[in-house]
């Protein structure tokens, strides 16, 4: 009812407005007035509980030690990144995904560091969602939602099918999903204490911070589903940029 509501309120232009229009199609948004309540919503939660747990974390654990948490993070995505890569018939990208397991497992002391990237392996991440738009699947409209943030059909489905992938999906420690979870939040911390600073640049220079984060997204997610394969041209104009995690001091993720 909810939905029903707000969404009326993202009423098409008038057919005659011809600029209107295209830009309501571009934006792909017919659920904006909820998209933006839940938006809200999760800025609340970022302020008064998400960014000053990051910002302790960051300032607690040292960089060798968040690094090697990423690390270790990053090498539990292997099973979901090569079943992604599979399905996509990249199997050159497959064969390094391989590669990178077993270096940082057994060389990188169950993942905790990443010889494989040294010895020319480098990261990168594949999901359902990318597998679905390879296959020509479309995006659909553009959805936020609490926790997860932007979730358009395609890449809410793709994180679903994931957990499926996902080995630790099915492992219990003292009750359900409680690694999968664990896994979850403390990824989520990490990750958001590596871009403390450079959200805070998007947010104090944007003139509508939820249409930048929404164009944000939308070009990052292009730029994972084409594999780094995109002009220049196509990327936000936003100083050092950077969205590879690995790094002590990345920055925001599109998303």
């Amino acid at each position: 009812m909810l939905i029903v509501a707000l969404a009326a309120c993202a009423t098409r232009p008038d057919p005659s407005n011809k600029a209107a229009v295209q830009a309501y199609e571009e934006t792909n948004d017919p659920v904006e007035p909820l998209n933006r309540y839940f938006f809200e919503l999760n800025r609340f939660f970022d302020i008064i509980l998400i960014k000053p747990v990051a910002t302790w974390y960051q300032g607690v654990v040292p960089d060798p030690a968040r690094n090697s948490i990423r690390h270790f993070l990053d090498n539990l995505d292997a099973p979901v990144i090569l079943a992604n890569d599979s399905l996509q018939g990249n199997w050159d990208r497959a064969g390094i995904t391989v590669k990178r397991f077993g270096i940082n497992t057994t060389v990188g002391v169950l993942g905790l560091f990443d010889p494989a990237t040294g010895w020319g392996y480098p990261q990168h991440r594949e999901d359902f969602g990318q597998t679905l738009a390879t296959w020509g699947t479309p995006e659909g409209m553009y959805l936020f939602l609490p926790v997860l943030g932007p979730s358009p059909p395609r890449d809410l489905a793709g994180f679903a099918v994931d957990q499926f992938f996902d080995p630790l999906t099915y492992v219990y420690w003292n009750g359900p999903y409680t690694v999968p979870v664990t896994r979850f939040v403390l990824n989520g911390i990490d990750v958001r204490s590596r871009n403390l600073a450079t959200l805070d640049q998007i947010e104090r220079t944007s003139v509508d911070y939820y249409a930048t984060v929404r164009s944000l997204y939308r070009q990052s997610r292009a730029n994972e589903i084409a594999n780094g394969d995109v002009s220049q041209e196509s990327l936000p104009d936003i100083d050092n940029l950077n969205f590879d995690t690995n790094e002590p001091q990345a920055v925001a993720p599109k998303k």
